[in-house]
């Protein structure tokens, strides 16, 4: 059974039985058929109860448990009381929901073009601490949370920074680096203006325990940084959504163009002052594997591919930035965060040369265990 039909069919089998389920908000705490304590999400996000559904030799019993586990439905999308372990449980209480995340107010990235001052929120910036006190800019996040942005691990540890430079904080709702206040004239001539963005110190940096900065394949480059304190969402802060319906999970998105935003290396072989935005293509991750073995390099499933179109990439101080496609989730248009700028070829943009990036998807369930309160 396909996930798309499971909808209808859940919808169905509550509609035909006349069975009210517990009642709970969709992503609150609720209790199941068994008396045990649960979150109210997604059916496509609760794989006991998705994997119930589609075993067409469920007994009766099995048919009303699935039943009485409804909580809560939004438009068509059906919502059942789930029984997680404890890092898909994270998943829900630390991660914004999809009516919190991913949202976006549709020179260059290598190609690609400025950002409207609203567009892409999630764009962070990582600052550095280096000698006699001196601080800079030198790779790119993404907010995910109230608490944590998501980049590369090539950024805060190993060879991929200099020894004497220090991670020290995170900058948030950035658009033009040349400004004190971000401003862009509309077309009717009035300026819209950004409020100020935020400087957010470093707590704790988590980088995967299995990235080694030796490793020319660079596995597992992928961090999490938590922010000293709490950021409120607004028009020009907010989180992007993270592929953790398990239909998202596994994906390369092949053949699809998706975007990757920072204030990194363009044309001129300096950095941006304002956020760029760049299309890129997705390859199919075979025949980037076939680019790129000449090179030594071998890529795995937790890495994807995309660009190789002249001129258009990422680069330098994209590192750690975000690829992010728009996706229906929960019924809604949201942005999710597919990938982290990892590597690629020198100089950028080179033709036929895809850019690496981290499959954010692999690592879900990383995240979510090494995220806390």
């Amino acid at each position: 059974m396909k996930y798309s039909t499971a909808l209808p069919l859940i919808a169905g089998i509550l509609a035909a039985f006349c069975i009210q389920g517990s009642v709970a908000a969709a992503n609150q705490a609720c209790v199941n058929p068994h008396n045990e304590n649960g979150v109210c999400i997604n059916l496509l996000s609760c794989p006991p109860l998705l994997n119930l559904l589609k075993n067409v030799q469920r007994s009766n019993a099995e048919t009303m448990f699935l039943q009485q586990s409804q909580c809560d439905f939004v438009g068509s999308t059906v919502y059942v009381c789930c029984v997680l372990q404890q890092s898909v449980r994270f998943q829900v209480d630390l991660l914004p929901t999809t009516r919190e995340c991913g949202k976006s107010f549709d020179n260059r990235i290598l190609g690609g073009n400025v950002t409207r001052i609203d567009e892409y929120p999630w764009v962070a910036l990582i600052e550095y601490t280096k000698p006699f006190n001196e601080k800079g800019f030198h790779c790119g996040a993404a907010l995910i949370s109230k608490r944590y942005v998501l980049t590369a691990a090539h950024c805060v540890t190993g060879s991929g920074i200099p020894a004497d430079w220090r991670p020290t904080s995170v900058r948030l709702g950035e658009w033009d680096r040349t400004t004190d206040r971000d401003c862009e004239r509309l077309i009717n001539g009035k300026l819209d203006c950004a409020d100020p963005h935020i400087d957010v110190a470093i707590e704790e940096i988590t980088a995967h325990p299995m990235y080694r900065s030796s490793d020319i394949n660079h596995l597992y480059d992928i961090a999490l940084i938590r922010l000293n304190r709490e950021i409120p969402f607004t028009d020009f802060v907010g989180p992007v959504c993270l592929p953790v319906q398990t239909e998202l999970r596994s994906r390369t998105f092949e053949s699809l163009k998706l975007d990757v935003t920072g204030f990194g290396i363009t044309e001129d072989s300096r950095s941006s002052g304002l956020k760029l935005k760049a299309g890129v293509d997705a390859w199919n991750l075979d025949e980037c594997r076939k680019k790129f073995s000449p090179k030594k390099i071998f890529l795995d499933s937790s890495q994807m591919c995309a660009g190789g179109e002249e001129g258009v990439d990422s680069c330098r101080g994209d590192s750690g930035g975000p690829l992010v496609i728009k996706q229906r989730v929960e019924n809604r248009d949201v942005y999710i965060l597919a990938g982290v700028v990892s590597f690629g070829r020198t100089p950028c943009g080179i033709p036929g040369w895809p850019g690496v990036y981290t499959r954010v998807g692999a690592y879900i369930d990383w995240i979510t265990d090494n995220m806390k309160a």
